[in-house]
């Protein structure tokens, strides 16, 4: 039974994750099989020593800017790899140290924002490869993009630049998936229950460009519009295509600095991934965030020891596992094995995959990320669920992943503090001159706004009871605003009666 929602899951994953390790890759300024390597490695390595049953890791483009620039700054790619490989002990101890807890502290709403911004990031990324416009590398998920562009400029380019091929393959591939999601949803045909649409949907675009480009030259899909992996002719050439840390010079300040900065970002983005999984799976499981850090510091130890990217869990790949039917992290691992299969053995295969077709992958499982309802559920929540969900896509929409995270963050907080702060002392007026004031949990100087407002509006001649019999605790500054109001009631013709506040 797992094997049967575990095997289709992980082939969804593999097409999912196939482009996104080369797009990174190039986007990153490294060889394209250090992607594969990564890829590789988040699927079989990490994926056997995390506890999420859903999350997928792998390279992740939120860090192609700092592998871009660290590169860079430190002169050579195996002095970068070393880099990632100190990056990898960092996170461990940082799991050893139950540093994961940190993840159980961001917002529901913002999570739920994430998931609908990536979404729709998916969604309007992957148009112009639907159409055949492929300037921008597959798994940008940037608002600005390293081609000049941005994501709705980028749309709009496409539009005037369609391509009749990559339309037609991206249209049918969409009606494929709907057809096998529709079926499976029925489950009455059990075709559509044990082969994955995905699969379906990829082999029958390979096979739409080639009749294309036998007879109908015009129309066939080449170069760029398709999949592109280098094709060792040997194991000595496919040898060659890897590279090896290298030694670094432990006092360099920018070595440490750079291991550092790849540790904290790719701890964050893992954490965010793994909480946003979990929301996805069906079986509500919980993976343990410290484990995963354990986890994903083991993964870049290894994938940097054999020339691959840094790996964070990622969640455009986590959400189509998830949404894909898996049971277990044992599709996680297949992936990774199937990645591994096919790029040493049918690499010059892979290169006839239109990216036509992974594009209406790609918008499929979009559009499960963003689905209509989690919008009316964020507005049935009311303004402090709606406000921080809405602001944390348009974040996302307009920056990328980390600053759009951080952004959400900050201001679901603030809806937070400030709910807790209006929650935190309750003002009951019986309309017959008696008033209750209430301290529901703790209260310190952060509450002595709501409390001297509350204060300030008591009508003369009335009865105030001040009740903190239900607070553990209360802020020796909430304590001299009870004394001053205490002393100052006599002027005001007013009453104070106090219970469970030592004054």
């Amino acid at each position: 039974m797992v094997l049967k929602k575990d095997l289709p899951s992980a082939l969804v994953v593999y097409l999912v994750a196939l482009p996104l390790c080369l797009g990174i890759a190039l986007a990153s300024g490294v060889p394209m099989f250090s992607g594969i390597i990564a890829g590789v490695v988040g699927g079989i390595v990490v994926g056997s020593f995390s506890g999420s049953h859903v999350s997928v890791s792998g390279p992740a483009a939120g860090l192609t800017s700092i592998v871009f620039f660290a590169i860079q700054d430190l002169g050579s790619f195996p002095l970068f790899l070393s880099a990632v490989m100190a990056a990898g002990v960092i996170q461990y101890i940082l799991g050893t140290l139950k540093a994961g807890v940190i993840g159980y502290f961001f917002p529901n709403s913002v999570i739920k924002g994430m998931l609908a911004a990536i979404g729709l990031i998916l969604i309007l990324k992957q148009i112009p490869h639907a159409i055949g416009y492929d300037a921008d590398f597959e798994g940008d998920l940037g608002f600005a993009q390293a081609n000049d562009e941005n994501t709705l400029t980028s749309i709009m380019h496409s539009l005037r630049l369609i391509s009749p091929a990559a339309l037609i393959i991206s249209t049918l591939c969409l009606l494929i998936l709907y057809i096998f999601e529709s079926q499976k949803k029925k489950g009455k045909i059990t075709f559509f229950k044990l082969v994955p649409g995905p699969l379906v949907a990829v082999l029958f675009g390979v096979g739409l460009n080639q009749f294309f480009e036998s007879f109908v030259p015009s129309l066939g899909l080449g170069g760029d519009h398709l999949v592109s992996l280098p094709v060792p002719e040997n194991f000595e050439e496919f040898k060659g295509y890897l590279s090896r840390p290298e030694m670094p010079d432990f006092s360099n300040g920018t070595w440490w600095l750079i291991a550092f900065t790849i540790a904290l970002v790719a701890s964050l983005e893992s954490l965010l991934s793994i909480e946003a999984s979990d929301k996805l799976d069906p079986q509500k499981r919980i993976t343990p965030a410290s484990r995963e850090l354990r986890a994903q510091g083991i993964g870049n130890v290894v994938s940097g020891f054999l020339g691959g990217l840094p790996v964070t869990s990622v969640i455009v790949r986590s959400s189509a596992n998830a949404t894909s039917g898996s049971a277990t992290r044992f599709s996680t691992i297949m992936h990774g094995i199937f990645l591994l299969l096919t790029v040493v053995l049918i690499p010059t295969y892979l290169n006839l995959i239109p990216l036509a077709c992974l594009a209406a992958v790609l918008l499929q499982v979009g559009y499960k990320l963003t689905r209509p309802s989690l919008y009316t559920e964020a507005y049935k929540k009311g303004w402090s669920q709606l406000i921080p969900f809405v602001i944390t896509i348009l974040a996302i929409l307009f920056t990328d992943l980390l600053i759009g995270i951080s952004v959400g963050i900050v201001v679901g907080l603030a809806f937070v503090m400030v709910s807790n702060f209006k929650s935190a002392i309750i003002s009951e007026d019986d309309g017959e001159g008696e008033l209750k004031i209430s301290f529901k949990k703790d209260v310190s100087f952060l509450n002595k706004a709501t409390l001297l407002s509350q204060l300030s509006k008591v009508p003369q001649g009335y009865t105030v009871w001040i009740d903190g019999s239900q607070a553990q605790w209360i802020d020796n500054d909430i304590k001299e605003i009870v004394k001053e109001f205490q002393s100052s009631a006599t002027d005001k013709d007013l009453i104070v009666k106090t219970t469970g506040i030592k004054l």
